[in-house]
């Protein structure tokens, strides 16, 4: 594959938005990445202008582009937005960035594209049946991965426990806010990860979002009966899982 080939993975975020051409032989950064702060509010034209402007920056780049989108994601088009702009629900992002860039794109869900990341390239490469990847940040995102093939859209840090929605008691920002101690915040996440081990008896759970850096500090501390492992790819997961998308959409691999 030339350089001219390489699809461009965008990772739309609630603070900044990052896009990069990927080699996805390697699953890496085939160029430095590049970041412009996300506009405010986010609304979809609002976004798709920067996303012009970002491909704008890799001329020598005439890939697919690939696009995370914090929500689900049915054939292109926005369904839910817990942690963005309201006015994505019902959004066709598909077209609307297809015509804002005048590229091929594919949009998913950005869980889903950390989550193929981290199978084909990173923590969970080579693993056979039901890999569950979660990413902890202002939410809790998940990708359910069987056999290399992904089950879109699973949302399962709303599952309701104990009455309560997960993500409002066991992602990070949560931590962050409460001033929860790691063995505290562990206790969260035990009953958490213990919850999805009841449901779905996977293989393996990776463990994405920034925290993932951190893991020394509270994964040692989960009663779990299922293997769980930091995510590999890290801030990388997002842009990489979206190129590989929406090259596998598009008919280039």
């Amino acid at each position: 594959m030339t350089t001219s080939d390489h699809p461009v993975g965008i990772d739309f975020g609630g603070t900044g938005i990052k896009a990069a051409p990927v080699d996805i032989e390697a699953g890496d950064f085939a160029a430095d990445r590049e970041r412009i702060p996300t506009p405010r509010p986010s609304r979809p034209d609002a976004v798709a202008a920067v996303f012009a402007d970002l491909l704008a920056k890799f001329p020598d780049c005439h890939g697919p582009v690939g696009v995370t989108v914090p929500g689900v994601v049915h054939h292109g088009v926005v369904h839910t937005a817990a942690n963005i702009h309201h006015s994505w629900v019902g959004t066709d992002a598909d077209a609307l960035f297809t015509e804002a860039t005048g590229r091929d794109v594919h949009v998913v869900n950005d869980a889903d594209a950390a989550g193929l990341a981290e199978v084909r390239y990173g923590a969970a490469k080579g693993r056979n049946g039901l890999v569950i990847v979660t990413t902890l940040g202002t939410g809790i995102g998940s990708a359910l991965v069987y056999d290399g093939v992904l089950v879109p859209n699973s949302e399962l840090g709303h599952l309701e426990i104990d009455g309560k929605g997960a993500e409002t008691r066991a992602a990070n920002s949560v931590r962050e806010t409460d001033k929860l101690s790691w063995k505290k915040w562990a206790e969260r996440l035990t009953t958490y990860y213990r919850t999805l081990e009841k449901l779905f008896s996977p293989e393996l759970f990776v463990v994405g979002g920034g925290v993932s850096k951190q893991s020394e500090n509270f994964l040692p501390l989960l009663d779990l009966d299922t293997e769980i492992v930091p995510a590999t790819l890290l801030n990388k997961a997002g842009v990489v899982g979206a190129a590989l998308y929406a090259s596998e959409e598009s008919g280039t691999v």
